[in-house]
């Protein structure tokens, strides 16, 4: 049966698909064509012919076989091969071959998309809002040829995406869907912001500086907390840039989110401390290191401060260490303290001395009359 394998051929190596590939795919699909046909063989085969731009459907017929005693159900016998090829399987190859063509183009297709946002993953990319309106739940982002989700759970409450819009996304997963490779983008990662901090400071890049930890309500406010690993580095200025210049190029890629820029450290009152800027903390107390629990003491003035609007500076801080932070005034605990102090002197005042018990009159009095050998005899006092 003639079918134009030199055309087939031709299509897909422009895509890239290999001739073995592509014989091993049309022949199984050729097979199941032919399976399909009335009065089909149970066992056949199909051989291509690329030479002579055609294909033959080779059958084996099952011959049954005399039960013995030793095998009284013996397996047929497969007879010779004939060529079994419908004579009007022309168009049904033809059609098949297409199928089979546009089924590895698809594969190829996704095989490259994969491959192209793979290393992408957890890395910022540019692309354009598309509309659309099956789909109102999710916001479609063309990036070039292809196109990513922004679902709902990963965009910034009160953002809105318009049609045509350039954002910048940052690459949640790759993965292969039923439809091909999906990918998913959010504007509401962590991760966004430190690439973004990633495109404008230099010391983030060369290694001077790093982000050690990033706590995030998207929309609102960021916590980084940073540290230097030169000498003579300032981290959060190298954030912070001259005049600010850094800090604000990061920010208009967010809208009206606000960054607050930490110094990191190991020791956790110093990183508990510095984690509840802006409000100024004068003594943390580690409450339980095994469970991370802490209490930051702050002047009545800064309480409010310290805990934020609805508790989000509290919220965030907690988040970026780690650990659970109770807030307390300091007033309270300083007068609390002091209240404690003036207890334990007036119970260590009350507490008999010597071991002896406080002698009143009465107890003298008690002890002389059970010892009266204590009492001093005429001749002592004569003497």
């Amino acid at each position: 049966m003639e079918l134009d394998l030199t055309e087939i051929h031709q299509l897909a190596a422009e895509q890239g698909i290999d001739a073995e590939t592509l014989d091993e795919a049309l022949t199984e699909a050729l097979r199941l064509a032919y399976s399909k046909t009335p009065h089909a063989a149970k066992h056949a085969r199909v051989e291509l012919d690329d030479r002579a731009g055609s294909f033959t459907v080779w059958a084996q017929d099952e011959i049954p076989q005399e039960p013995t005693e030793e095998d009284p159900h013996p397996v047929p016998r497969l007879g010779e091969e004939y060529d079994d090829t419908p004579e009007d399987f022309g168009r049904v190859a033809a059609s098949t071959a297409r199928g089979v063509l546009n089924d590895l183009f698809r594969e190829a297709e996704d095989k490259r998309i994969f491959g192209a946002f793979a290393g992408q993953k957890e890395h910022l990319i540019t692309g354009v809002v598309q509309q659309d309106a099956l789909d109102p739940n999710n916001v479609h982002v063309a990036v070039g040829d292809v196109e990513a989700i922004l679902p709902r759970r990963e965009q910034v409450p009160g953002e809105r995406y318009r049609h045509g819009q350039r954002i910048r996304v940052y690459v949640v997963t790759v993965s292969r869907g039923f439809r091909g490779p999906e990918i998913v983008v959010s504007r509401s990662h962590p991760g966004l912001v430190r690439r973004l901090f990633e495109l404008e400071v230099p010391e983030l890049n060369a290694g001077a500086v790093s982000i050690m930890a990033i706590a995030r309500e998207a929309g609102a406010r960021t916590k980084i907390a940073v540290k230097a690993n030169a000498k003579g580095v300032n981290p959060k200025g190298a954030l912070i840039g001259p005049g600010g210049a850094r800090v604000r190029a990061v920010m208009e890629n967010l809208g009206v989110e606000k960054i607050d820029i930490v110094d990191w450290s190991k020791d956790p009152a110093e990183f508990i401390a510095s984690a509840l800027s802006p409000a100024t903390v004068r003594e943390v107390a580690i409450v339980s290191p095994r469970n991370q629990t802490a209490i930051a003491y702050i002047r009545d003035s800064q309480l409010s401060l310290a805990i934020g609007k609805e508790g989000q500076n509290a919220r965030l801080a907690a988040k970026l260490t780690g650990w659970k932070i109770g807030i307390e005034s300091l007033e309270k605990h300083q007068a609390k303290l002091k209240e404690q102090e003036a207890a334990r002197a007036a119970a260590d005042a009350a507490r008999p001395s010597g071991g002896q018990g406080a002698q009143t009159p009465q107890t003298v009095a008690s002890a002389e009359a059970s010892n009266p050998a204590a009492d001093p005899s005429p001749e002592d006092e004569e003497g």
